[in-house]
């Protein structure tokens, strides 16, 4: 089914998106013009590609004709013909294998049970044993021995490759996983705070084809669990309002876990609708 929009239609929407983008980008904008880094915030716009004029962009998803619609001649993933904006399937072919894989990921991952048992080590491990912290402006909470301490002392289960990568070379065979991007289909699980954070990286991925309102939602959801990947983390980030999750005692533990069902909550139903969407576009 189709459904076409005139242009008094939909460019409210469009505004609309973009007034939420804006809200959710400004600080890191004015702390751009500052040449200002922070290691919270700028992280969805540092370790994920997109930029902020790329999420302005407003891309209403499959099933939907754009009438008189300039903006969108000459962009990407959309055919433009006599005034009408539509997505161009040939793009959605010539992605298709892009397309089928983030599907089999999202999927895998929803199908697998949620796990809750690693308490936000992998930051830990990304430091243990070595002087070359990634985060070299803020010290460490425990100090260098004490962070040590807490990995040699703890189960490290990892799943996550794209955190795995980071680990030091000690840190590394002290996982009871060893991660591959081949093997990551295989072990993603919906608990694990960076695979529902890279829920952001898949849609932005499938853009133009994803709704912009389920793009931003998952940027709304990863920005909300890097605050507490970082407030679980050995950084001490307290000149910045930011309170430990101290993982290392039990009641941080208790904490840390609450807060990951929560996230695995409003992860499902996003995770759930770019299943779908993937599944529409590859028919």
């Amino acid at each position: 089914m189709t459904v076409t929009l005139t242009r008094t239609e939909w460019t409210p929407l469009a505004d609309a998106h973009r007034v939420r983008v804006d809200a959710l980008v400004a600080d890191h904008l004015d702390r751009r013009k500052r040449r200002e880094a922070h290691p919270v915030e700028d992280f969805l716009f540092t370790y994920y590609p997109t930029r902020p004029n790329q999420l302005r962009v407003w891309h209403p998803g499959p099933g939907v004709r754009l009438l008189d619609a300039v903006e969108y001649d000459g962009r990407r993933g959309y055919t433009y013909v006599d005034g009408t904006a539509t997505l161009d399937p040939a793009e959605v072919d010539r992605r298709r294998d892009s397309i089928t894989w983030i599907r089999r990921l999202l999927s895998a991952t929803a199908d697998r049970q949620p796990q809750f048992g690693c308490f936000g080590l992998h930051e830990w491990a990304m430091v243990y044993r070595t002087s070359d912290v990634r985060h070299e402006k803020w010290p460490l909470r425990l100090g260098a021995e004490g962070t040590d301490s807490v990995v040699a002392s703890h189960k490290i289960a990892c799943s996550h490759f794209d955190a795995f990568r980071f680990f030091t070379a000690p840190a590394r065979g002290l996982n009871v996983l060893q991660p591959t991007r081949e093997s990551q289909p295989a072990l993603e699980q919906g608990g694990c705070l960076h695979a529902n954070m890279d829920l952001y990286k898949w849609a932005s991925k499938l853009m133009p084809f994803v709704p912009s309102a389920l793009v931003l939602d998952c940027f709304e959801l990863a920005r909300d669990i890097r605050t507490l990947d970082m407030r679980a983390s050995p950084y001490d980030l307290a000149a910045l309002g930011y309170s430990p999750v101290p993982i290392e005692t039990p009641a941080g533990k208790a904490e840390y876990a609450a807060a990951q069902r929560s996230f695995t909550a409003r992860a499902r139903p996003l995770r759930s609708q770019l299943v779908a969407l993937c599944d529409e576009l590859l028919g």
